[in-house]
């Protein structure tokens, strides 16, 4: 998609553009030069709703001293939690001493999941260590669903299936059963010998969203392997992600395209399957699994911005 946006605007795409997608585990950084990826990076997160701003400020610091900072046209970034231009200025405050006299913009992650989908209208689903869903429809409108973080919400992410994992254990504990596949192998990854002991690591400072949300691979592998709570739980996840997809096009008026992306969305094939026929039961049909990393979707974002001045 790289080569198709140089093509069709070579003008915007000639300088020195930077892609940043920041998530809540890690920032990933490409450099384009001439609309081609010359520097690909990754340095820990800068979202400061996952780090301290001192903690953002260093790994943004690490990873342009990568990909190189310098004689910049253009920084596009998208982070979850950009809800407002206040979030979104505090995190350009924090780019921009990086790349001296380049135009920085921030959006949230989802819309730069939509353009790496090679869509310019329709609804993007982040399904990763958080989840959210955002669109536009042809008129410019745009629409948000979920996205209220891991305390009110993140319904389908990874957070939420690692928490899943932790309730299903500790309520077999309280039954009095023996532990399954899921609590062994959660235990183990914890490092702990009871369910019990559960309780006071989940509140734990030491642990935290990307503690837990790195727990749901072993909700993938316990279903992949046959167990049933496990995949119940990601037929649940692809549930409310579907419920949030069709929240956004019920409101911007649209039936299509609906693009899966990030972590659990690119990887895990139950979840996606579930994703797809929960949205057909709705009548949506035209849902696709994004095929490479969002960062990719920053040149039809800037080709899209110079066109539309």
């Amino acid at each position: 998609m790289g080569g198709a946006a140089s093509a069709a605007a070579p003008g915007p795409l000639a300088g020195v553009i930077i892609g940043l997608d920041i998530g809540g585990t890690k920032t990933r950084g490409v450099r384009f030069e001439g609309g081609v990826a010359v520097a690909d990076e990754s340095a820990g997160s800068s979202n400061v709703q996952n780090v301290s701003r001192e903690q953002a400020a260093l790994n943004l610091a690490d990873l342009f001293s990568r990909i190189g900072g310098g004689q910049v046209a253009q920084v596009y970034a998208g982070a979850g939690g950009i809800d407002t231009d206040d979030d979104a200025a505090a995190l350009a405050a924090l780019i921009e001493p990086h790349v001296p006299g380049a135009k920085v913009t921030v959006v949230h992650d989802s819309r730069l999941l939509l353009a790496a989908g090679g869509a310019s209208t329709g609804v993007a689903v982040i399904a990763g260590t958080g989840s959210a869903a955002w669109g536009r429809n042809a008129a410019g409108d745009e629409a948000r669903a979920g996205g209220w973080g891991y305390l009110l919400g993140d319904e389908g992410s990874g957070y939420w299936l690692g928490r899943e994992a932790v309730r299903h254990s500790l309520s077999r504990m309280n039954q009095g059963l023996p532990a399954d596949e899921l609590t062994a192998a959660l235990l183990a990854a914890c490092g702990v010998d009871h369910p019990n002991r559960l309780i006071a690591l989940f509140h734990s400072p030491d642990t935290g969203r990307r503690y837990w949300a790195q727990q749901a691979r072993l909700v993938v592998d316990a279903a992949a392997a046959g167990h049933m709570v496990s995949q119940e739980l990601l037929d649940q996840a692809g549930k409310d992600l579907a419920g949030l997809a069709a929240q956004a096009l019920r409101k911007l008026g649209i039936d299509g395209p609906v693009i899966l992306g990030s972590g659990l969305g690119m990887n895990v094939v139950p979840l996606q399957d579930s994703f797809r026929s929960h949205l057909a039961a709705a009548g949506v049909s035209d849902v696709r699994v994004l095929d490479q990393d969002p960062v990719f979707g920053v040149l039809k974002l800037v080709s899209e911005a110079s066109g539309a001045h």
